[in-house]
């Protein structure tokens, strides 16, 4: 190995230790910005290390220049417009994104591998293909086809475009997709058996393009998390496969860092919602055939009530919990939380948040969007935390919170939900419900918590609620 060489040898190494300590700063809000900077700074030496270790012409370098520019530019463009209640959005296309750029990567490499191959048959007769190469590429196509396809489903979904709202149904759903795989297994090994050729490799990347779209298509909002956290895992191991491809050492360490870290936080995703991870992909999550309908659950036992009266209850409390969902996410009441948490502790209160794992539509959506709004982390409590504690909360208040609040997970066990970790909010003195209406949740079933004798439901915004609730409170 000559200077050249070691020289980027070490600062591939440099980039992979920039990357395990940013992954290690992402584990908290306090470090994660750090933690990103540092990431960032690992993937800078690892193009300037890898630009350096290929002879390029000025032609070549020109566009890796204007490919840095636009990318960078719709880069900070996005970070920039794009909402806080958009993140899960956001991260489904960047997951897209990392999958097709291993789509083409890997695709081009085994295009001039085979092309190489050929001319060396053409001289030596006995000449050996690369199979770790060939192997590597073809599964860096599958993988990241499917990413792209089924990041792209998943963020339609997220984003409530009318026509993925409802999964698109069709017959023998899991029979098609076990053909397809068949005919994935097929297409694989017929581009070992054929390494001079590169149509296996097209014909893999349509094919794994529409199992992309026939495996995210029937899954639905309530699973999102763990589908946003698979296709992290996913476009990590594509990264990864097209390492090796290449035979760059530090794609394959990022796209292993990536790989493994989504596999962990879908693990721990399907762990929160009690749910295997086949019963997420095969599953549908929706009422079962003799579930209690909303008028039997609701006829007249729901309280509504005012701002004020909530206003009166939460004078007289000594500690207040608050369970953030989606609906505060939607309606971007994470500041006016913050306003209400701040006049609740001018007056002695104690508050705290109850965070649920699958809260919202992506990992960590609650903590998020309350650290936007500069809430203490501190006051963020996980489940296990809190959940003893509910029953010496005066006052808990949900705020678009539905399915991880529903008590039926604990009591019916033909319910779609049966056995899911849920917040104990139903054990406080009283619970205030903030939503807009009586409408289900993502699991598609009646809540019972909120006809219970110690609940109030506060039908309105999220977001105006909370003012509302705050000018009560001042006044």
């Amino acid at each position: 190995m000559d200077t050249k060489q070691t020289i980027i040898a070490l600062a591939y190494l440099v980039s992979a230790v920039l990357f395990i300590f940013g992954l290690k700063g992402l584990t908290h809000p306090k470090t994660a910005v750090r933690g990103n900077l540092l990431g960032a700074l690992g993937m800078l030496v690892a193009i300037v290390a890898t630009m350096a270790l290929v002879h390029w012409g000025a032609a070549a370098f020109w566009l890796i220049g204007i490919g840095l520019v636009v990318g960078a530019a719709v880069g900070a463009v996005l970070a920039l417009k794009i909402q806080m209640t958009g993140m899960p959005q956001m991260v489904a296309l960047l997951n897209g994104f990392g999958g097709g750029a291993s789509v083409l990567v890997a695709g081009a490499e085994l295009i001039v591998k085979a092309n190489a191959y050929g001319e060396a048959v053409a001289v030596d007769a006995a000449a050996r293909p690369d199979y770790g190469t060939i192997v590597a590429g073809l599964l860096a196509g599958l993988i990241g086809a499917v990413t792209f396809w089924g990041s792209l489903v998943a963020f339609a979904k997220l984003q409530e475009y009318k026509s993925f709202k409802k999964p698109f149904n069709y017959p023998a759903k899991q029979a098609i997709n076990a053909v397809l795989g068949i005919v994935v297994v097929g297409l694989i090994v017929w581009g070992i058996m054929c390494p001079g050729s590169v149509w296996p490799y097209f014909l893999l990347v349509v094919v794994a393009s529409v199992l992309g779209v026939t495996l995210v298509n029937p899954i639905g909002g309530a699973d999102m998390p763990v589908v946003i956290a698979l296709l992290n895992s996913y476009s990590g191991l594509a990264a990864a496969a097209t390492g090796f491809v290449l035979g760059n050492s530090v794609l394959i360490i990022a796209g292993s860092l990536v790989g493994a870290s989504g596999v962990i936080l879908t693990q721990i995703m399907c762990k929160a919602m009690n749910r295997s991870l086949a019963h997420v992909l095969f599953g549908v999550l929706g009422p079962t055939e003799g579930s209690a309908t909303a008028d039997e659950v609701y006829g007249g036992r729901v309280k509504a009530t005012t701002a004020e009266e909530v206003a009166m209850l939460m004078d007289g409390a000594s500690r207040v919990v608050i369970v953030p969902g989606y609906g505060m996410a939607v309606a971007q009441a994470q500041h006016a939380v913050r306003d209400l948490t701040n006049v609740l502790e001018s007056k002695g209160v104690q508050v705290e948040f109850a965070i649920h794992p699958v809260a919202g539509r992506m990992p960590g959506h609650m903590n998020v969007l309350l650290a936007e709004a500069e809430i203490p982390y501190e006051q963020l409590k996980e489940m296990d935390e809190i959940n003893p504690t509910f029953a010496q909360a005066d006052v808990t208040l949900v705020l678009g919170a539905n399915d991880v609040v529903n008590p039926v997970a604990r009591t019916d066990p033909k319910s779609p939900i049966a056995g899911m970790p849920i917040l104990d909010v139903d054990k406080s003195r009283t619970v205030v419900v903030v939503k807009r209406s009586l409408s289900p949740g993502f699991a598609g079933i009646p809540n019972p918590l909120f006809a219970a004798d110690n609940t109030l439901m506060f039908f309105a915004d999220g977001k105006k609620a909370i003012l509302d609730l705050v000018a009560a409170l001042k006044e």
